[in-house]
């Protein structure tokens, strides 16, 4: 059934005025994150898409800056973990203390429960305790002791990776990357941004000096915008098509799953209402298609993940694919 004409006007002044709102968010974020316009606007989209990033760089960019700062603005709770090989799930999780004097088990969250939670070089940790995050990610709650604990909301998984040839590392399984919406990189910044952050404050005083421009709240409100951005017949089938491509045309060694396809969805949903449109385009499909399928893709007959061959995939799959 076709949306009545004032259920139409009313959802595109809430985008507009959701639009206006996160347009202050990125252009503060944007003073402090030098020439990283697009990686913060990126970020901010999958976090809308109620999803999870995975960053995978160099150290020294600017990664836990991004978290710090998007965190900062939306005044939402933060906590930074530094997986180890000796990391162990109750470290993340939490777990049940017995009290005497109450003749009882009771629990006692771990560090997850925080509403943006970045866990550096998440690969350094044991296939345990990178596995002891799945249910975190997917149904934003925890099991312990055969009882079940809400995480808060929103819940927002910020992942740092290291290359897959150092030693310590292990590879996250296709499962749990799956589950990260995004991989994104920042890279250096060009030439003028640098040499402003060479001749400014510090990046850490300037977040902690940073007042947030909106209330905590706003940011459900948000994401429930972003739920109301309409999505054409047309849009499903070029969406669609995408998705079949990777299945049926032999070059991928495992193609987008449906899990994919819906978070493809979410974030081009979340990236047309940051761009103040109330209907999802092609474009946007196609701008954020490589951060969502970057690190799902691989090249049939490969047994390691390949950074560079999937962009190359990706790149393929967008000149392949036409337009329906």
């Amino acid at each position: 059934m076709a949306a009545s004409p004032a259920f139409a006007r009313i959802s595109a002044s809430s985008t507009r005025d959701a639009a206006a709102a996160l347009q202050q968010v990125l252009e503060l974020a944007g003073e402090v994150l030098l020439g990283k316009d697009r990686v913060i606007r990126l970020t901010l989209t999958c976090l809308l898409a109620r999803g999870h990033l995975l960053i995978e760089d160099i150290p020294g960019v600017g990664k836990t800056t991004l978290a710090l700062l998007l965190t900062r603005l939306l005044g939402l709770s933060f906590v930074r973990l530094q997986f180890t090989s000796d990391l162990l799930p109750a470290d993340i999780l939490g777990c049940s203390v017995y009290h005497r004097e109450e003749e009882a088990f009771r629990f006692h969250p771990g560090p997850v429960f925080h509403q943006v939670v970045m866990a550096d070089e998440i690969n350094r940790a044991t296939p345990r305790v990178q596995s002891a995050l799945l249910e975190a990610m997917e149904e934003t709650q925890v099991t312990i002791d055969g009882q079940r604990h809400p995480l808060p909301r929103p819940f927002f998984l910020i992942a740092t990776q290291n290359p897959g040839t150092q030693i310590g590392t292990y590879a996250l399984p296709e499962s749990q990357l799956d589950r990260f919406t995004m991989c994104l990189a920042l890279g250096h910044p060009d030439q003028e941004s640098e040499r402003r952050l060479l001749r400014g404050k510090p990046r850490r005083q300037l977040i902690e000096d940073l007042k947030p421009p909106l209330p905590p709240e706003r940011l459900a409100q948000f994401q429930q915008a972003v739920s109301q951005v309409r999505v054409e017949s047309a849009l499903l089938d070029y969406l669609l098509a995408l998705l079949r491509y990777t299945r049926e045309s032999g070059r991928y060694g495992m193609g987008l799953s449906p899990r994919a396809g819906l978070r493809l969805l979410d974030c081009a949903r979340a990236w047309a209402l940051l761009h103040e449109r109330d209907i999802v385009l092609p474009e946007d499909l196609q701008q954020i298609l490589p951060a969502v399928a970057v690190h799902r893709l691989q090249q049939e007959q490969s047994a390691v993940h390949d950074k560079a061959a999937a962009e190359k995939l990706v790149s393929e799959l967008l000149h392949r694919v036409p337009i329906p």
